[in-house]
């Protein structure tokens, strides 16, 4: 950073303080989005250090899974929570961009990524979009790709229009996510034979996660894994 951003940051801070969106205190110069405590104490799930995890456990059966993982776990009522909520709703994608980095490294001794071809983000309808102004998955994609160097693709695209899901149960949340999503004709081709990694921002009851990784299997040849940057309790 050159010295005259390190003067506009700091005049910035004075005028505006920024703040951690976990617990509320002023933010140095050298944190950009977290405190340096709130950071540390990340309420990390190690999922990819585990074999056979909970959140492998909770696809299994239901489509081919290779690895599935989240980087820190997401309760409502957690001051953690936060962070999805800032990257999701307030226009803070950079931030997602920024943990999913750490997160890629945090991840890599277990060799989570090796082998994996394609990084594909979770699409967001042109609607949901042209409203909220970016799609946080590809942000959180942008991210990952920026440590490992693995590419990009957007293999999938939302077809339907949906309201929020939140509120619903899984299998309501699963039945109504039927038919949301497509893979785009390139992808039966570009991705035969190889392997991807969906990206998601949060794992709850994993419907979308589920059918995303469903319009994709009939590809031959491909594995599929799965990574969001935060997990529900997973039962």
């Amino acid at each position: 950073m050159s010295k005259l951003s390190h003067i506009v940051t700091a005049l910035t801070d004075v005028l505006l303080p920024r703040v951690c969106p976990v617990c509320g205190a002023t933010l140095g110069s050298d944190e950009p989005y977290l405190c340096r405590s709130c950071l540390m104490q990340l309420p990390r799930t190690h999922y990819e250090s585990i074999d056979f995890n909970v959140m492998e456990q909770h696809f299994a059966g239901k489509t081919p899974i290779e690895r599935a993982a989240a980087y820190f776990y997401y309760e409502k009522q957690d001051p953690y929570a936060a962070i999805v909520h800032d990257i999701k709703y307030r226009n803070m994608p950079k931030m997602g961009r920024w943990l999913a980095r750490r997160a890629a490294c945090d991840m890599a001794p277990s060799g989570i990524w090796n082998g994996v071809d394609y990084l594909v983000p979770v699409p967001l309808h042109a609607f949901k979009l042209a409203r909220r102004g970016y799609n946080q998955s590809d942000y959180l994609a942008q991210g990952l790709s920026d440590y490992t160097g693995i590419a990009i693709y957007e293999a999938i695209e939302a077809v339907k229009p949906h309201a929020t899901l939140t509120h619903k149960g899984a299998y309501d949340r699963y039945r109504s996510s039927q038919g949301l999503y497509a893979a785009i004709p390139e992808a039966s081709q570009e991705l035969r034979g190889k392997w991807v990694m969906i990206v998601d921002d949060v794992v709850t009851t994993g419907a979308t996660l589920l059918t995303c990784a469903e319009t994709l299997a009939h590809i031959p040849g491909i594995k599929i894994s799965l990574f969001t940057l935060a997990a529900a309790r997973l039962q």
